[in-house]
């Protein structure tokens, strides 16, 4: 084993053992260093109370400001510009084994678009191992929709050597095939050409490309800029089994919260970027799972660290895990996460480029990786320290119990935690601010909504805290994950 090989094989040790040390310190520390673990607790409550607090703000004014964007007349604005009309959106899907009504509805979602259909180019990105059935889909879809968009193309990628089988090889084919059609055979000049991964499941709101429209036209860093819009789990929101409800709506308003936190902003699931960038980068890496942190840190590091991202204050809405019924759902949503929980697996890579990036200034590339790092090794964390931390010294040892700082620790761990509740009143009224409403979901249903988040601490565990440190896990132990696609019913 070389050096390289070597210092990765540490640093994908690395979360793991953070992780579960962390984990378990409360325990074993109560009976050694019961006042270290206490003073450990604490500071975790105030740094769950500051993140709590944040996000409950950073919700609120996204909120508003979703609504104002929604109500704008963004084409207005994008014909102030002289060469807008040369501006082309492509739009890659990628997309296996999901039902064709999906995909129908996502490219329903497009056709209702007030940017000029003409001006956006549709990619279906398919498996070429999904078979017959892909190419039967295809042929389908590009018969009722190929008449509305300037282009309607469909990929076919084949499983290759040395390639990572997933949504970030399928982008790299069909971006690939995208900037072959629509710039060298149509003659589109690059320069106003923006590229577009979004995800099968995910509805564009009607002004979406007018608003990237203008926020590409008028901003001259455009070509090292990626755009993020508010990713909510509403499709199907309301046939979901509660516990999936209560996950759902929790990751969209923190989605919808991190639109303000620029700092730590990094496009997600579905987004945007210039077409320029990602050719001069070549396109997304081909043998790794994780796709949209990848991308943005290959391109924050390639530019010396000019890449960032934009919020797009409109909404996506994405279906959240469903498949038919309760347990196949949990099942689902579970490994769902444990894919996202994956994106760990990027952290030696992203350490590596910051200990190589010589043209970037030092606290801007460490305060970038540390805020990645701090919510990858915290995830499988924050529910052991939040939920159960402040009872464990106290509990464990009883000598530790009788003095004042043991009997006071689960009172003040209390406090503190109750205070940061007031994000989760903050997150009710979003939801129920945003979430579609449909006239046939039962009036029961809609009544007991504020009481589904009494199942947060079960939710969080199953959710969060263990879909974490299993990936976590398995990378410390090389236990390498396969891509896996929620089943969608």
């Amino acid at each position: 084993m070389n050096q390289k090989t070597k210092l990765i094989r540490v640093l994908e040790i690395l979360p793991g053992f953070v992780s579960w040390f962390l984990i378990l310190f409360p325990f074993w520390g109560s009976f050694i260093i019961p006042t270290i673990v206490a003073y450990y607790i604490i500071t975790f409550d105030v740094y769950w109370l500051y993140r709590s607090l944040f996000m409950g703000i950073g919700a609120t004014i996204s909120h508003f400001r979703i609504k104002a964007t929604q109500k704008y007349d963004w084409m207005e604005d994008v014909n102030d510009f002289g060469d807008w009309q040369k501006v082309q959106h492509i739009i890659i899907l990628p997309t296996y084994k999901e039902p064709i009504y999906i995909i129908k509805r996502s490219l329903d979602a497009l056709k209702e678009q007030i940017f000029p259909l003409k001006n956006l180019h549709i990619f279906l990105a398919f498996e070429e191992r999904e078979g017959d059935s892909a190419k039967e889909k295809a042929k389908l879809l590009k018969q009722e929709y190929e008449k509305y968009f300037g282009t309607f193309a469909c990929s076919f990628h084949p499983v290759l050597p040395n390639e990572v089988i997933g949504k970030s090889s399928n982008m790299a084919w069909a971006g690939k095939m995208a900037k072959q059609i629509v710039v060298d055979q149509k003659k589109n000049d690059i320069k106003y050409c923006t590229i577009t991964s979004e995800d099968v499941d995910a509805r564009f709101h009607r002004k979406h490309f007018a608003n990237l429209t203008y926020k590409f036209l008028d901003d001259p860093q455009r070509y090292y800029k990626f755009w993020q819009p508010a990713i909510m789990y509403y499709n199907n929101i309301w046939e979901i089994p509660i516990p999936i409800r209560v996950f759902s709506t929790t990751a969209s308003i923190t989605q919808i919260s991190m639109l303000n936190r620029k700092d730590k902003l990094i496009n997600f699931s579905t987004y945007s970027t210039s077409l320029k960038l990602i050719d001069s980068i070549g396109y997304w890496d081909t043998d790794v799972i994780p796709e949209d942190y990848r991308i943005f840190f290959k391109s924050y590091f390639k530019t010396n660290g000019k890449a960032n991202v934009e919020p797009i204050f409109l909404p996506v809405f994405a279906d959240a895990a469903n498949a038919g019924n309760f347990w196949k759902t949990m099942i689902n949503q579970y490994e769902q996460v444990k894919r996202w929980a994956w994106g760990t697996s990027d952290d030696p890579w992203i350490i590596q480029e910051w200990l190589k990036a010589k043209n970037i200034p030092f606290w801007d590339k460490t305060l970038r990786v540390l805020k990645v790092l701090e919510d990858h090794f915290l995830w499988p964390v924050n529910w052991f320290a939040i939920t159960i931390g402040a009872t464990l010294p106290p509990l464990l040892n009883p000598e530790f119990a009788r003095t004042v700082l043991g009997k006071s620790l689960p009172q003040t761990s209390s406090t503190i935690l109750t205070i940061s509740l007031l994000s989760l009143i903050v997150t009710i009224f979003i939801d129920y601010k945003q979430r579609p409403d449909k006239k046939n979901v039962a009036l029961w249903k809609k009544i007991i909504t504020p009481f589904e988040f009494f199942l947060l601490p079960v939710v969080g565990f199953f959710f969060s805290a263990l879909p974490g440190i299993d990936a976590h896990t398995r990378l410390m132990l090389g236990k390498y994950l396969e891509y896996r696609t929620t089943e969608k019913v």
